[in-house]
C-alpha cells in the first residue's frame, strides 16, 4: 500500500494562493476621519474628504484661481457621473398635417400662433392668425427692450388673441 493512491492529487484544494491582507495607507485612515465643523453657529460633523470640498468651495469663491480650477473639475467629473446615471430621454417625433416647410404651420404646431377664428371666411384667400399671449408676454419680457410707441403697442394689441390679459413693461401704454 503507498502513501498517494494513483490518480488522486495529495494535494486537493491546490497550492494555497499567497494573497496579503488589503493594506490600508495612512491616507485612507485620515480621510475616514470625521471632523466637527462649526458653520454659521451651527455644529455638524465631516469627513476630512467634505471639509476639503467645502475649503475648496469656500477660496474658490474668495477668488483663489487654482481653488476655481479645481471646483470645476468637480463640476464636470459630476456632470458625466449624472449623464451616465439618466436615462437618455426618449426621443420626441411628431406628426403634422400640412407642410412642414410652412413656418405658420410650425408655428402652429409650437403653440405660438393660433388660427383667429373656427369659422374662416370662405371668400378670404387668406389665413388669419393671432399671437398667443404667453408668447407675446416673454417677448415683452425681454430685457434690453427699447421704449414701446402707441404704434408698436396697437400693433401688439392687434396681433394678439387676448390682448387684456398682458403685462405691459413700464413705460409702455397698453
Amino acid at each position: 500500500m503507498t502513501r498517494f493512491v494513483k490518480g488522486r492529487s495529495g494535494n486537493p484544494r491546490g497550492r494555497p494562493r499567497n494573497t496579503p491582507e488589503p493594506r490600508v495607507s495612512a491616507f485612507d485612515v485620515v480621510i475616514d476621519k470625521r471632523l466637527t465643523v462649526t458653520q454659521g453657529g451651527r455644529t455638524r460633523e465631516l469627513t476630512v474628504e467634505e471639509a476639503l470640498q467645502l475649503k475648496t468651495y469656500e477660496e474658490a469663491l474668495a477668488g483663489n484661481r487654482p481653488a476655481r480650477r479645481e471646483i470645476l473639475k468637480m463640476i464636470a467629473k459630476r456632470e458625466q457621473w449624472l449623464a451616465a446615471k439618466t436615462p437618455p430621454a426618449p426621443a420626441v417625433t411628431m406628426s403634422t398635417e400640412g407642410d412642414p416647410d410652412n413656418a405658420n404651420e410650425a408655428l402652429l404646431i409650437l403653440g405660438i400662433i393660433g388660427r383667429a377664428s373656427d369659422q374662416p371666411d370662405p371668400n378670404d384667400p387668406y389665413d388669419r392668425y393671432l399671437l398667443e399671449p404667453w408668447a407675446v408676454q416673454a417677448a415683452l419680457r425681454r430685457s434690453g427692450r427699447r421704449q414701446l410707441s402707441e404704434r408698436d403697442t396697437g400693433n401688439i394689441r392687434r396681433c394678439t388673441r387676448d390682448p387684456d390679459t398682458l403685462q405691459w413693461p413700464p413705460g409702455a401704454r397698453g
